[in-house]
């Protein structure tokens, strides 16, 4: 027994050894391991592929995407009041349905990249979507619209606007939402692709990297939100507008310079098409009876999935219905394996792929009244700066512009909370990461109700200052810093977090799809605006009464109307939390092992 024993040292030696160098063997893999390709479909070379070089390029493109992209949309409710003339709460719910319609598209986008046109060709259709539809507005505003020359400006009155420049406006900024819209996802998911998930140094790499999308989005909105801000309120619309058509084109010839050194992922498939399948296969097997060994469910052989490009997914116990789909029967087991009807019979994968879709959508519908407060931003908080003391010295301050410190903010707590938050929470939780991504959003809620609070406070203190009734209030606009600045520092914690949760959290074979999750909970957010404010309008402004949200703000109670969204907030961050304890993640098939992706409370 004892030779036994030592005689099997060197043997287990040596398997440490043999393992030792497998590792390191991996860890030097010339060529990426997660299923990524280069442009002529064989395995991507890291050394010549993505990483960095490739994600900074499509960074910039972001920046000079959202630039473009702010600057049409961060002064359009004055653009709609001072040149169209429309009424305050009309242009701020002709702004919100055109937000929201931006990221409604984010859908389609997202199902094109996913099912049949892969990341790249996604993203570069919908930019020269995006870059047609900025060329016909600065034609229609130049045109058509703005006349005479530089008015709009709040003194200088426009002509009242044609029918056809009014219908070439509407359709030029629906052709910016759908360009836009269909990009954003497929660019946030595409720059995540340029690193390796399965190197474990560019894996840090792919998790950074949503931080510093985010912050991409900021910086290029800072210029639209200082300098085309300016312009744009001072009458120069058109100037402004053919700055965006300008920045949104040289966006997409820096993306199709980075052609060669990209990775791609395959499209998978459509998923609708998975999805009916595991709802029809269940109801099928109506009456069998779900397997207590988890084995005994049906998957394919090796490490490939039969969803293209997609790993394994491990089996959850959640939604055990749907495991009725990959339960064998005797009329199973008679099929040949290559002749399996997945209409009959899907893997554990493909039900798991469902049932991760399932989990997320109670901790998406939980983000949407986040969205509620951030597009607050871009209607009433302009208006409400609109109705204050916009002048410094001899200085005026476009209320739009305002939003600046919104950015400076952002900047500002991305950098706290990759410098001092990550290395602190990491100590006191012994997680990595600081907070997971749903602690990180259930700060977002909470900071996102702060800014509710001084909003109404400002409102409050603006009122108390109204001197003349149709004139502004000697409040200072710089009195809404603070709220801006809650605002902030909520998107770095909700909007980031988002991306990383519902990117990592979605399947391999409908990642665009999870980064449009975060899309369409603002696209949501700005329609269920709409209803609020339309149904305040009509409960406080019945019998004569000017009501919460008047043309004139001084006649009104906007305060109000901020404190309901602050209480409905805290409403949505109790239920938020019970659904942010029940989640489980998704566990993925990596090599002959399982691996769990933390994100837990």
């Amino acid at each position: 027994m004892a030779a036994s024993e030592f005689g099997s040292i060197p043997s287990k030696v040596e398997e440490a050894a043999n393992n030792s160098k497998k590792n390191e063997d991996k860890m030097i893999s010339p060529i990426t391991e997660d299923g990524s390709v280069d442009r002529r479909g064989n395995p991507a070379v890291k050394a010549r592929t993505g990483r960095w070089k490739s994600a900074i390029l499509l960074l910039v493109n972001y920046g000079l995407a959202t630039l473009a992209f702010f600057g049409v949309g961060v002064n359009l409710v004055l653009f709609l009041t001072r040149v169209l003339k429309q009424e305050n709460a009309d242009a701020a719910n002709n702004v919100s349905k055109w937000t929201g319609t931006v990221y409604i598209f984010s859908l389609i986008g997202a199902f094109l990249s996913d099912s049949y046109w892969g990341r790249y060709l996604t993203c570069a259709i919908f930019q020269l979507i995006y870059v047609v539809g900025l060329m016909l507005l600065s034609f229609t505003s130049w045109f058509l619209l703005v006349k005479p020359s530089g008015c709009g400006d709040g003194e200088l009155e426009c002509k009242p606007p044609t029918t056809i420049g009014t219908a070439i406006f509407y359709l030029s900024i629906y052709l910016i939402a759908f360009g836009n819209g269909g990009y954003q996802p497929s660019i946030a998911t595409f720059g995540s692709d340029q690193f390796d998930e399965m190197d474990p140094y560019e894996r840090h790499s792919k998790i950074a990297f949503f931080s510093y999308f985010y912050l991409a989005l900021n910086v290029g909105s800072l210029f639209s939100n200082t300098v085309l801000v300016y312009y744009e309120d001072s009458g120069k619309w058109v100037i402004g507008f053919w700055t965006s058509a300008g920045s949104a084109a040289l966006a997409l010839l820096l993306f199709l310079l980075g052609t060669p050194s990209y990775r791609h992922f395959k499209p998978s498939g459509n998923p609708l098409t998975r999805i009916a399948q595991v709802f029809f296969a269940a109801f099928r097997k109506w009456e069998v009876e779900v397997p207590g060994n988890e084995v005994m469910l049906y998957e394919v052989e090796g490490k490939e999935s039969t969803i293209a490009g997609s790993r394994k997914i491990c089996h959850s116990n959640e939604f055990r219905f749907l495991d009725k789909a990959a339960t064998l029967t005797a009329d199973d087991y008679c099929m040949q394996a290559k002749t399996k009807n997945p209409w009959k019979l899907c893997t554990v994968t493909q039900v798991e792929e469902v049932k991760c879709v399932l989990k997320m959508l109670p901790i998406w519908l939980c983000t949407i009244i986040y969205s509620v407060v951030f597009t607050q931003m871009a209607s009433l908080f302009v208006e409400q700066g609109a109705s204050m003391n916009t002048n410094i010295g001899t200085f005026h301050i476009p209320p739009a512009s305002m939003s600046v410190f919104d950015i400076l903010s952002v900047l500002f707590f991305i950098v706290i909370y990759r410098r001092v938050l990550i290395p602190v929470m990491s100590r006191l939780s012994q997680n990595p990461k600081g907070l997971t991504e749903l602690q990180r959003m259930g700060v977002g809620l909470v900071i996102g109700m702060l800014a509710m609070v001084a909003a109404g406070v400002v409102e409050v203190e603006r009122l108390k200052r109204v001197e003349v009734p149709d004139e502004p209030s000697s409040l200072s606009i710089l009195c809404q810093i603070p709220q801006y600045a809650f605002i902030g520092a909520s998107e770095v914690f909700m909007y980031v977090g988002q991306l990383e949760f519902f990117n990592g959290q979605a399947p391999d074979g409908i990642k665009s799809f999870g980064s449009s999750l975060c899309m369409a909970s603002i696209s949501l957010g700005n329609y269920v605006s709409i209803m609020i404010v339309n149904i305040v309008t009509a409960v406080t402004s019945r019998d004569k009464n000017p009501g919460w949200i008047p043309g004139n703000l001084n006649r009104g109670h906007l305060e109000r109307f901020y404190f309901l969204l602050a209480t409905l907030t805290v409403v949505d961050f109790i239920v938020y939390l019970v659904c942010a304890r029940w989640y489980k993640c998704i566990k993925l098939e990596t090599n002959d092992e399982e691996e769990e992706m933390i994100v837990k409370v």
